[in-house]
């Protein structure tokens, strides 16, 4: 095995950082910015950022579990990344295409259609096989390590695409946006993806693709595997919370504090530099002293943040608590996602990958944002943008989002870390 020691060698951490780059960069476009673009182009209707969300996760998921089996079972980890990423680039650029059809609801449609298009092959390329491949390249003496080098990447795209897209988006506008993503997301991810070298310790499964997913949910395996189960389970609160605001930041930000969308934009760009110095030495203390607890305060902290931003509309309290929440975001990332992959069974790595994204996304992005969309309906003041009549965003949402959070710490303190089982 390439990484026996707790030194990471230069090329994987070059191949990790370009790869977790280009990843990131799609997603974050995708996670806030189409959001956005549909809000603000097409219709004001939160509602209808819910149905895309959602949708999105449904194709996500299905194809982490599939592609992630898929990849076990061959074999394979490189040709899924390479292949991916040069398709992912050029979805990400399609999407504001949804833009020039007639009428409105088929506008959404195609919006909706275009971002399960490009979340079948960001899934195949990051979410299957990338998370996937940093297991078996690792040890649970390296791995926080390794995670905490994917969160800085994580962090430092999401900070170019606030800071950046504002800029763009005010001067060239929306469509030179993501033209501008799709062309990073092709030559980062690329690159990254041909620089990987296969695992040593990975070769075919003599088993078929049916077989192999069908396998997992065997009342033996499911026990067996209960600690990452539970993991998971915290994992999904949290996303659910988490979900339920989220997709609206930017719209909260330039609706509801009165920030334009280049000043919403480094809001977030801002609060994204604290979390990015203190990521590495983050992910070194989780090596260190466990996942558990160190996920567990997080949590908590989390919540703590997200109902103080809540109750200020002054810029300066907006950028300290989204600083701080922002901030444990990371550490739980971190933390929760080291834990996880130590639980991961050898031989089902890229399909186990596909049971986080399930439990991380689909359970999550279905409705959360279902959530907040209901709230934003309910209790948000109304907007007409573009002669088109919707809702702004309330604060509410990140109270509510703060308290479903806060269940993460129950099956949190079930479960048990690598550690824990020695």
């Amino acid at each position: 095995m390439i990484f026996m020691s707790e030194k990471i060698s230069k090329r994987y951490i070059i191949v990790i950082m370009l790869i977790s780059f280009a990843g990131q960069i799609a997603w974050q476009v995708e996670n806030q910015y189409y959001n956005v673009f549909l809000y603000n182009v097409i219709a004001p209707v939160p509602i209808y950022i819910s149905i895309m969300v959602a949708a999105s996760a449904i194709a996500a998921t299905i194809t982490t579990i599939v592609m992630g089996s898929f990849s076990d079972v061959k074999g394979i980890r490189k040709p899924l990344m390479v292949f991916g990423f040069i398709a992912w680039a050029i979805t990400t650029a399609m999407f504001p295409l949804a833009a020039f059809i007639t009428p409105i609801l088929l506008a959404v449609t195609f919006a909706i259609l275009f971002d399960c298009i490009m979340a079948y092959f960001g899934s195949t390329a990051y979410d299957a096989t990338f998370n996937a491949y940093i297991t078996d390249i690792t040890t649970t003496k390296n791995r926080g390590k390794a995670n905490g080098i994917v969160q800085i990447m994580t962090l430092i795209a999401i900070l170019i695409v606030y800071g950046v897209s504002g800029v763009i988006i005010s001067f060239y506008g929306y469509f030179v946006f993501f033209y501008f993503v799709g062309i990073l997301v092709g030559i980062f991810g690329v690159l990254g993806a041909l620089l990987s070298v296969e695992p040593e310790n990975l070769s075919p499964l003599n088993i078929k693709l049916g077989k192999h997913i069908k396998n997992t949910f065997k009342k033996e395996n499911l026990k067996k595997n209960k600690d990452f189960f539970l993991v998971l389970m915290g994992v999904m609160l949290w996303g659910i919370g988490f979900q339920v605001f989220f997709p609206f930041t930017v719209i909260y930000l330039q609706h509801h504090i009165g920030l334009t969308i280049l000043m919403a934009s480094m809001v977030v760009f801002i609060a994204l530099l604290v979390s990015i110095i203190l990521a590495f030495p983050v992910g070194i203390l989780i090596d260190k002293y466990g996942r558990k607890w160190i996920t567990i305060i997080s949590v908590g902290l989390e919540s703590i943040s997200l109902i103080l931003f809540s109750l200020f509309l002054d810029l300066v309290f907006v950028l300290i608590f989204g600083a701080c929440y922002i901030f444990f975001y990371t550490v739980f990332t971190i933390g929760s996602g080291t834990w996880i992959k130590d639980l991961y069974p050898e031989e089902k790595r890229g399909q186990f990958s596909g049971y986080f994204i399930l439990f991380s996304v689909l359970f999550t992005m279905v409705p959360g944002p279902l959530i907040g969309g209901w709230i934003a309906s309910e209790f948000g003041k109304t907007i007409v943008v573009g002669g088109i009549q919707g809702t702004i965003p309330p604060p509410l949402i990140f109270q509510v989002g703060a308290l479903i959070i806060l269940l993460a710490i129950i099956p949190l303190l079930k479960a048990k870390s690598i550690k824990d089982r020695k």
